[in-house]
């Protein structure tokens, strides 16, 4: 007889009915204290063989319905290799179609990211020499906030900042986190090396333990989206927001990257600052800057496809990036990658995946590297763009 179970790291799903391989019906259950409705990942056993439809009843009350748009579920047999399966979404119900050849596989809404696998990532980061992990604080669940500084101490350095999985089923945005680590570890990589030069990396590579945990899409254990709580964290609704901004007030912020996740659009971009109250000549040309490089770094990255300038979060400060490139005048960034998979370079295997964004993450530094000699004020050379823009005269 057919089982369907998801009692693991991350799993989530609500069974409706599991008597008969060709209909298998269950539902996406919501957040563990919010009503947000989109991330599952659950094991099928006992199916080798047979054609599966998997119903997924309650899709079209989902949170971001366009998301299973032209939308394909993962699946996988050992939890290391995932690839894509036929689905489709009819405006009501979405179904997998698939003929499992195994008798244990496993289906997620993205390729996930363990709770195990971030402590090997801090694990290994803290045996290199040229990183630290510290312990930030904890979260509502008594969970650990961790952040990784990559670089020596030194006078005048810059401070970049990166977090990632503010909302928890972002998990594409850890990949792309374990890949920036990686590159910057590498003695022998001149990027890496450069960029460690001239600053400090600091990444909070989980910013919702629990949320992840749990399985949630967006929101941690109190039920709190963390990318709305920036400009009034509390100790108890969002600790973990309240935790790592402390930290940055300590030690300034020049750079900063807050990595997500899109349901709907498959593309990858970013959202930028030019709407926040303050928003001054100089960070207007770094993120140009910045934009600008990483399309040379990736293929992947691009700047036609985004949010419409009239979205409401464009300048709403308790938004991560929003508060950040407010309170600091820094270049401050939300980075956004696929649920599904890139438009411009689809993949009909995986779609956008774990070593996708991984590789995007190695390809930011380039970006960042870049910009890195730019991020502080020079005041005299600032005095003498503002002139030079006052005259209308450009490059």
């Amino acid at each position: 007889m057919i089982k369907i179970s998801s009692a693991f790291d991350a799993g989530a799903i609500e069974v409706v009915a599991a008597q008969r391989c060709d209909d298998i019906r269950v539902n996406i259950r919501a957040d563990s204290h919010a009503d947000f409705r989109q991330w599952f990942y659950f094991r099928l056993q006992c199916a080798a063989g047979q054609q599966c439809r998997i119903r997924f009843a309650n899709a079209g009350q989902c949170t971001y319905v366009d998301g299973w748009r032209n939308y394909r579920a993962v699946a996988s047999y050992d939890r290391r290799e995932w690839t894509r399966v036929p689905t489709s979404f009819d405006g009501s119900e979405m179904t997998i179609a698939h003929a499992p050849e195994r008798d244990s596989v496993y289906y997620a809404y993205f390729e996930p990211f363990s709770w195990e696998r971030h402590l090997d990532l801090l694990g290994a980061a803290d045996a290199s020499p040229l990183a630290r992990v510290s312990d930030l604080g904890s979260t509502v669940e008594g969970r650990d906030i961790n952040m990784i500084s990559i670089g020596a101490s030194a006078s005048g350095k810059r401070s970049i900042w990166v977090i990632a999985r503010q909302h928890p089923g972002e998990a594409m945005a850890e990949w792309f986190v374990e890949g920036m680590v990686e590159r910057l570890l590498d003695r022998s990589d001149p990027v890496a090396r450069a960029i460690l030069a001239e600053a400090i990396v600091r990444i909070v590579p989980n910013m919702n333990p629990d949320g992840s945990v749990r399985g949630n899409l967006r929101t941690n254990a109190a039920g709190a989206n963390l990318n709305r709580e920036w400009l009034a964290p509390s100790r108890d609704k969002s600790p973990e927001v309240l935790a790592v901004r402390a930290a940055m007030h300590e030690t300034g912020v020049d750079a900063f990257l807050d990595v997500h996740g899109d349901e709907a659009l498959p593309y990858v971009f970013v959202d930028s600052c030019e709407r926040v109250p303050g928003f001054t000549r100089r960070q207007d040309a770094l993120q140009r800057a910045f934009v600008a490089a990483f399309k040379r770094a990736s293929p992947d990255f691009q700047d036609v496809h985004g949010y419409a300038s009239e979205k409401e979060t464009k300048a709403n400060l308790t938004l991560a990036s929003k508060y950040v490139g407010h309170a600091f005048g820094a270049l401050s960034l939300t980075l956004e990658m696929p649920f599904k998979d890139n438009a411009d370079l689809p993949d009909e295997k995986v779609g956008w995946d774990g070593r996708r964004s991984k590789r995007l993450g190695a390809a930011a530094l380039e970006a960042m590297l870049a910009v890195v000699r730019d991020l502080r004020a020079d005041p005299l050379r600032e005095r003498e763009t503002d002139n030079t823009m006052a005259r209308g005269e450009s490059d």
